[in-house]
């Protein structure tokens, strides 16, 4: 249930930010592409995952989705229309690749091809993201990102898509939250594909690191004046009281959620005193493993939803620190997540503080709400346009405190599947009725666009 919010904010305006700031939604490829069995696209392990009973919590797959594949020009037409000069979209590894080795399917690459061009040609400068968590279920079969040959299968991956789009898109995404790729889907277990053992998370956490490290170099070689970043899931965290086993159950889970990704990317290696506490289930680091993780990036995408409060629980695996949920009469969303805008200028000044990582970008911020469509059509989702100006008010005080961001993009344009939520759960600035595929602007997404079009 989310509770009551806090009074409407004043609205921000577009001129508190830069002439030349990003403005975007952002989506990715298995949440709303649907057309999963067509021109030769092949199973992901989110397909496997979905078809395995309990999974999903309505039973949901993304095979249909937003039918995206089939409407895309319709999908960026009202990305045109709300006034974005950007847009972040995902690529389906399995449409690419369709068995192990071989060559591209051409009919994927012609897809995004012409969805490329379509972003051009409505002014919507692409941020192509690489991988967003659909690993062809044959590499998955062959060990997924625990087996280090998949770091060379996605290196093939980038290199036919970066020769493909390359002369028309020029910032690239490597990875979308290795957190959750390693940790929510082979430590927690409730996302794809579905594995629950520590040390196979954080090797998969440190090949998913080593394949961006890697595909650095490969992208700017294939690619004439390529922006390459990586968008990493973040979070502020606090103790849950002053007592000092709250302190350093906070400091122990803040090695592993937020350095375990930022140290090594910035050429500190792997946090020690988390080595120390992991112990045997420490990944596999070959000689020259970390140099290439800490291969030069042109910016740093961060994703941002809310903080994370901490307390020391010895009974508790694998840190012996739990992450409590929102303290009584919090402000939440229908996630149950913490409506904490001031988060965001926090996390973004230590950011800058911590690591110097130059141009950083909101690459996700969003709010998931239960939205209703109201008698005279319409979708008032009053608390997520609530939530989209408190935390661009949060954005533009941490821009004005020194944060070097360069961008923001929504999550998200649509309505879609929310992975192991199914359709239960909206973060859309545009309503999908999957019945009909019917797209409706919510009113979050019409004062975006009153935003972005200064009205």
């Amino acid at each position: 249930m989310t509770t009551a919010a806090s009074p409407e904010p004043s609205a921000p305006v577009r001129s508190d930010f830069a002439s030349d700031f990003l403005w975007g939604c952002a989506t990715s490829s298995y949440q709303i592409e649907g057309a999963a069995r067509e021109d030769g696209r092949v199973e992901s392990i989110w397909d496997r995952f979905a078809a395995t009973p309990g999974k999903v919590k309505d039973g949901s797959s993304g095979a249909i989705a937003c039918d995206h594949y089939h409407r895309w020009p319709q999908d960026l037409d009202i990305g045109r229309d709300m006034g974005l000069n950007a847009y972040r979209f995902s690529i389906a590894w399995p449409r690419i690749f369709t068995g192990p080795g071989g060559q591209p399917n051409q009919k994927g690459l012609d897809f995004y091809s012409r969805l490329v061009d379509g972003m051009l040609e409505r002014g919507l400068q692409p941020w192509a993201t690489l991988y967003h968590w659909d690993l062809p279920q044959s590499l998955q079969d062959q060990g997924g990102w625990n087996n280090r040959a998949t770091v060379d299968a996605y290196l093939a991956f980038v290199d036919a898509m970066t020769r493909c789009l390359g002369d028309r898109v020029q910032h690239w995404i490597t990875h979308n939250e290795p957190w959750c790729t390693a940790i929510i889907g082979n430590f927690e277990g409730w996302h794809a594909p579905g594995l629950t053992d520590f040390k196979t998370a954080l090797q998969v956490a440190h090949h998913v690191l080593l394949s961006h490290g890697k595909a650095v170099p490969l992208i700017r070689a294939n690619v004439a004046d390529a922006q390459v970043g990586i968008a990493l899931s973040l979070h502020p965290v606090h103790a849950a009281s002053a007592m000092p086993e709250d302190l350093a159950a906070a400091a122990r889970h803040d090695g592993l959620r937020y350095r375990w990704f930022l140290d090594p990317l910035y050429g500190r290696g792997y946090p020690q005193a988390t080595l120390e506490a992991i112990g045997d289930a420490a990944p596999v680091v070959l000689p020259g493993d970390l140099d290439a993780i800490a291969a030069p990036t042109d910016f740093l995408g961060v994703n941002y939803y809310f903080p994370e409060t901490v307390q020391d629980d010895p009974g508790h695996a694998p840190l012996s620190a739990r992450v409590l949920p929102p303290a009584p009469g919090t402000d939440t969303t229908f996630m149950g997540w913490e409506v904490a805008p001031q988060g965001l200028t926090e996390l973004l000044l230590r950011i800058e503080q911590d690591y110097h990582p130059g141009p950083m970008y909101i690459t996700e911020n969003g709010s998931c709400y239960a939205d209703q469509i109201n008698a005279d059509g319409e979708v008032d989702d009053v608390e997520r346009r609530r939530y989209l100006m408190r935390h661009l008010q949060a954005l533009a005080t941490a821009i004005r405190a020194g944060a070097p961001v360069k961008g923001y993009f929504a999550w998200s344009l649509l309505d879609n599947f929310e992975w192991a939520e199914g359709y239960l759960k909206r973060f859309g600035l545009t309503h999908i009725d999957y019945a009909t595929q019917q797209r409706r602007l919510k009113s979050s997404g019409k004062w975006y666009r009153g935003f972005l079009r200064g009205e």
